[in-house]
């Protein structure tokens, strides 16, 4: 737990100096163990719909997450855990983000259909957040043998080497990844119809853990989601913020973990992509 006297930023580092190679073992075991073993090899009855077609459950997404749960609790006594399928058990959960105590936060398959289909476009999503600041977070693609690190004012790394975002090229059409149709509603389709504009150019997204990624490296200009859920977004936005990116919802303002927020949303590789992707959300909402 943090202590009365500790500040996040002395947590932060004593965390991250005992247990920061600890916290990327357990992710990478439990891809090892309960993920990788199951890619292109899934039977029937190994999938699972939830709120239907467009949204699958895995044997592996379920047993990964019990694993990190598990191992994730133990490297810090009193924090909690956050996990897709452990909200959608009991929605009750999700509560733990705006409370006191350190909150892991995962996501165990990110990208579930790519997997399904036996694309290598999933990953494996992990932050550490406390209050609704994101501490640290991890983004492993098993598949694709990459793990992206980030953690709060030092920095996002790319299986060690320093990620910048940087701008996009002048003239150059605006890359922007966006929200699947099953994940909008019709007044989110009017807003995100702004992109379909000269100067942009927008395709659907994947793996959003992956697509922060590629704007982390700048391979990648923006997003634009419109759907809030802590563990889809809480890892990847940190990566961009310290890749020297930004975040803004469509009210101008950054994006919050603990929800409440004004959607679509977009990250970006710098703050002046940033705004000028919710100009044109606006220009439609």
């Amino acid at each position: 737990m943090i202590g009365h006297t500790e500040t996040i930023d002395e947590f932060l580092d004593t965390f991250l100096t005992h247990h920061a190679a600890d916290v990327e073992e357990a992710i990478r075991k439990a891809a090892a163990t309960e993920i990788l073993p199951r890619f292109r090899r899934l039977a029937a009855h190994e999938v699972d719909q939830k709120s239907g077609p467009h949204d699958l459950v895995t044997d592996a997404d379920r047993l990964a997450e019990l694993y990190l749960t598990d191992r994730l609790g133990a490297l810090l006594p009193g924090s909690l855990v956050v996990g897709e399928e452990a909200v959608h058990a009991n929605p009750a959960t999700y509560e733990a983000i705006q409370g006191d105590a350190p909150v892991w936060i995962i996501d165990p398959v990110d990208g579930t259909r790519q997997f399904v289909r036996g694309d290598d476009g999933f990953c494996t999503l992990v932050a550490l957040a406390h209050r609704g600041v994101t501490l640290a977070s991890w983004t492993y693609a098993p598949a694709l043998g990459q793990l992206a690190t980030a953690a709060r004012s030092k920095g996002a790394f790319l299986d060690g080497e320093p990620l910048h975002a940087g701008t996009p090229a002048p003239g150059r059409d605006l890359r922007v990844a966006t929200s699947h149709p099953d994940y909008t509603t019709d007044e989110q389709k009017r807003a995100l119809l702004g992109l379909w504009t000269a100067g942009v150019a927008p395709r659907p997204c994947g793996s959003a853990g992956l697509e922060y990624l590629a704007l982390a490296r700048g391979e990648l200009d923006a997003t634009a989601f419109s759907w809030e859920a802590a563990w889809d977004h809480t890892a990847g936005l940190l990566l961009v913020e310290e890749a020297g990116g930004d975040h803004r919802t469509l009210t101008g303002e950054p994006f919050r973990i603990t929800g409440g927020n004004t959607l679509p949303f977009t990250a970006a590789r710098d703050a002046a992509t940033a705004r000028r992707v919710v100009e044109l959300l606006r220009t439609s909402a």
